[in-house]
Parts: structure tokens; C-alpha cells; sequence
């Protein structure tokens, strides 16, 4: 029997990640609020940013982050009812 990975990034692609945080923060104008970096704020789109998260670590990781945070806010609502 095989055991679950229990973390949400487990198998998560980058560009899904990228793809359900400009939704959730409604385009890259918000997203880059959220995390200032040029690829989110001058000229953005997926094929750009994907491009400098994958070459770029630090990047990469305030993504993954925003991501996990992000899941939580979701949970949270959800719990309260909330969309």
C-alpha cells in the first residue's frame, strides 16, 4: 500500500501553482502586490514568470509559499461558510 504524501506541493507543477495564483489573486497586478518581483510586475504573463521561477530559487519559493498560504485562506473561508 502506498503512503500519501501530506504535502500540498507534493506533485503540484509550477505552472499550476502560478496559473491558480493569478486567479486567486484576480491577474499578476495583485499577484506582484503580494510579491514584488519584475516577472509579476513589468510586462507579466505565465511563459515569462515560469522562465525566471525555474532558474531562480528564491523566486520560486516566495511562490510556493504565497501558494501554501493561499490554500489556507481557502480552507479558512470554506470553514466560515465564506467563498
Amino acid at each position: 500500500m502506498e503512503q500519501q504524501s501530506k504535502d500540498p506541493l507534493h506533485g503540484k507543477r509550477l505552472d499550476a501553482i502560478l496559473e491558480e495564483l493569478v486567479e486567486y489573486y484576480n491577474g499578476f497586478e495583485r499577484l506582484g502586490e503580494q510579491i514584488n518581483i519584475k516577472c509579476f510586475t513589468d510586462n507579466p504573463s505565465i511563459s515569462s514568470s515560469l522562465k525566471f521561477l525555474r532558474k531562480t530559487a528564491w523566486a520560486r519559493t516566495k511562490v510556493e509559499s504565497l501558494y501554501l498560504f493561499m490554500l489556507r485562506e481557502k480552507k479558512r473561508k470554506e470553514t466560515r461558510g465564506q467563498k
